[in-house]
């Protein structure tokens, strides 16, 4: 397949092989314990960090492999194969959300305080972003931090985070010169255990094997030294780390959709109607061959955009067109499914069924489809 020789090396061979059997016999298993939970336990995250997969792109002065974006690439693949779409989830919050910002502009003192044990897994990390009133739109927040001689005094609130019960500290974004518009943001860590920092877990309808919830600021102060980069940056930082975000699920999507296509065939191989199996009868032939015709086009369009990160290249424009083919054909592929389920596929434990009610968040959650063809249209000066 074109774009193969990305992953091509002995190298690259050995580190998939490590991280699938880290996946299937550490994870899998305990897919159904984590949505029980509403999360995955914060040992695994330590696992992760003892297996060197939290900081696998990072320069090795902090833990890190100092790996280039196709060994991430694999690391990202064969996560969506624990069964566990939330679990995948709160561990890409992790690697590509709360520490790509850190990573590139921190200072060293905040690197050492917060990125290298977050390297390690032992601490656990959120995005704090999306509020109330302001989702994609990143320049309606109101969450204020208001300096006050060497420490920022926070108020306000976050809505949408995951990995909220489990996180040691936040990536936080607020707003610090209200008068200055897309230059009057700053990112700052905040640890979760501040006085005046509470939150809720909420209820989702998928993705239940990882925690998300409502952040509460209540006068919060924290150092001014927690400032990730300059202060009134944090615009411009968080759009650079947004597209780390949304290469998780351009790069995880075509493998997680191939998977159910795998089980779903497997079922329409083995289930006899009218006299035949059902991958016998024409119309659902057609319906594999169809979705396999979106699954491969967007592995295509994934390997671009990982060829683009391995060079160092803008992916604004890729990943953006990426995000929203890719959701729309895991919704296709995730409906077909359950359709070709028949009676079965509406059951909770039902693969398509569970990817039917997960995959759903695809088209919303880090840009919405609408948001990321607005970045489009204007990068391609329509």
């Amino acid at each position: 397949m074109a774009g193969e020789d990305i992953y091509g090396s002995p190298e690259h061979q050995a580190f998939r092989a490590a991280t699938r059997k880290f996946v299937q016999t550490e994870l899998a298993p305990r897919a159904r314990e984590f949505d029980e939970a509403g999360r995955p336990d914060k040992a695994i995250f330590r696992r992760l960090g003892e297996m060197g997969l939290l900081g696998i792109r990072y320069d090795p002065k902090y833990g890190g492999q100092g790996l280039d974006y196709s060994y991430h690439a694999v690391f990202l693949e064969e996560l969506t194969l624990c069964d566990n779409a939330g679990v995948g989830m709160g561990v890409s919050v992790q690697t590509d959300m709360a520490t790509p910002a850190l990573a590139r502009f921190g200072s060293e003192a905040l690197k050492e305080r917060y990125l290298v044990p977050a390297i390690r897994g032992e601490h656990v990390a959120a995005i704090a972003v999306t509020e109330p009133g302001a989702g994609s739109d990143v320049a309606g927040i109101k969450t204020r931090a208001v300096r006050d001689g060497d420490w920022w005094v926070i108020n306000g609130s976050k809505m949408f985070i995951t990995n909220t019960a489990n996180a040691d500290w936040l990536c936080l974004l607020a707003v610090t010169d209200p008068a200055a518009g897309y230059h009057g943001y700053t990112q700052i860590i905040v640890p979760t255990d501040t006085p005046g920092f509470s939150y809720r877990l909420l209820d989702k309808i998928g993705n239940r094997g990882s925690d998300t919830g409502l952040l509460f600021f209540d006068d919060v102060r924290v150092p001014v030294a927690n400032t990730i980069g300059d202060a009134n940056r944090g615009f411009q930082q968080q759009m650079n780390q947004f597209q780390d975000e949304r290469m998780v699920p351009v790069v995880a999507g075509p493998v997680a959709a191939r998977r159910l296509w795998e089980l779903t065939l497997e079922h329409a191989q083995q289930r006899v109607a009218f006299g035949k199996p059902l991958a016998k009868m024409q119309v659902n032939r057609f319906k594999f061959v169809e979705m396999m015709i979106q699954i491969t086009a967007a592995q295509e369009v994934a390997h671009r955009c990982i060829r683009k990160m391995v060079a160092g290249e803008d992916v604004t424009l890729d990943v953006s067109m990426a995000k929203v083919f890719v959701a729309n054909m895991k919704q296709y592929v995730a409906t077909t499914c359950v359709q070709l389920f028949g009676g079965s596929g509406y059951i909770r434990e039902n693969p398509a069924a569970r990817a039917y009610v997960d995959w759903r968040l695809g088209t919303i959650g880090g840009g919405a489809d609408e948001v990321m063809k607005e970045v489009a249209a204007k990068l391609l000066r329509i």
